[in-house]
This record gives C-alpha cells, sequence and structure tokens, in this order.
C-alpha cells in the first residue's frame, strides 16, 4: 500500500487479488446480497485510489481497507430503498474460493486422509471405499460383499473409527486436528 499512495497505481493489483475474496464474503454477509457486495468491492478499490494519501505507516493496511469497507457498506444503506429485499439463501452459503491457507490446509487434510486410508487393512478399506466415496447405500455394500445388512453397518463403523485413529496417528506435531477435521477431510474428497 506504500507503493500505491506513493504514486506505484500496478501495485494495486496484488492488493486486489490477496483481499478482494475477504472483502466479497465480508460484504456479503453484511449486505445479505452479492450483487451489491460485487459492486461495494469495486467501489472500495476506487477509494483506495481516491484515498491513498489517506494510509499511514503506522497502521494495519487491513484495519484501515476494512474501514473503508464498512463506511461504504453504510453508504449502501443510506442510498439503499427500505423495501428491497435481502438474499437470505447468500448469508447461509460460502462464499468464495478458499483462500491459499485455507486451501494449504486442506491439500494437508487430503494427503493424511489418503495416507491413514492406505494403512487400513484392505477389508476395512474397501469397506470406506464403498460407503464414502462410491456413495454405495449399506444394502448394496452387503449385496455386493455377500453379508447381512448389520454387519455391514457394524464394519463400517469400526473401520471409521480405525482410521480416526490412524488419521491422528499421522497428523503433524504442530497441528491440532480433531474430529470435525476429518469429517470435513472426508467431505471435500
Amino acid at each position: 500500500m506504500q507503493a500505491v499512495r506513493d504514486g506505484d497505481l500496478a501495485q494495486l493489483g496484488p492488493l486486489f487479488e490477496r483481499y478482494h475474496v475477504p472483502l466479497f464474503d465480508f460484504l456479503t454477509r453484511m449486505t445479505g446480497d452479492r450483487t451489491a457486495a460485487e459492486d461495494l468491492v469495486q467501489d472500495i478499490f476506487m477509494r483506495i485510489l481516491k484515498y491513498r494519501s489517506t494510509f499511514r505507516d503506522t497502521g494495519s493496511f487491513e484495519t484501515w481497507l476494512f474501514s473503508i469497507a464498512r463506511n461504504a457498506r453504510a453508504d449502501y444503506f443510506r442510498k439503499r430503498r427500505p423495501n428491497e429485499s435481502l438474499d437470505e439463501e447468500a448469508l447461509e452459503r460460502p462464499e468464495s474460493e478458499p483462500g491459499p491457507a485455507r486451501q494449504l490446509e486442506a491439500d494437508r487434510e487430503r494427503t493424511r486422509l489418503r495416507r491413514a486410508l492406505m494403512l487400513l487393512r484392505e477389508d476395512k478399506r474397501e469397506l470406506l471405499v464403498l460407503a464414502r466415496y462410491q456413495d454405495m447405500k449399506y444394502e448394496q455394500i452387503a449385496e455386493v460383499l455377500g453379508i447381512e445388512v448389520g454387519a455391514v453397518k457394524v464394519r463400517v463403523h469400526r473401520a471409521m473409527r480405525e482410521l480416526r485413529d490412524v488419521f491422528f496417528q499421522l497428523q503433524d506435531r504442530n497441528e491440532t486436528w480433531n474430529a470435525k477435521s476429518l469429517k470435513r477431510t472426508l467431505q471435500i474428497i
């Protein structure tokens, strides 16, 4: 931002790349309107250019940026007609691609899960692959394996518990994992 403030406007591009997704997510959740959020993100970057001389080295750029975002949102609500409705569905769903840090974390989780899955005995791995990756119903798995549905349920439960244990054994010392991480990873893959 210092470079932008000092006249190197080409540096606004990297700032946009880094901050447009978090701004969009913030504004969508605050306005309830994805279209308005898109417009506001553009407005914010225009305001950055306009008010670049007010940026001070003593403060955080992110703090300054989100102050501008809050002001832009407030201006939006001042101009908005009171009978316009919110896009309530937009408030409930994820708004954007995961950021680089979240993507790296997800990649690590997937790698650890694949390793843990490969360390299971073949029969347990087969059950989990059929149930979780092939989306087979327990009745279908029972038919494929020639066993009772109740046996499939018990074996899948035990295989999941063993997978969880192996998954946690493989964790890095510096990372904290819990059952939610494993469940989220299973949903990603």
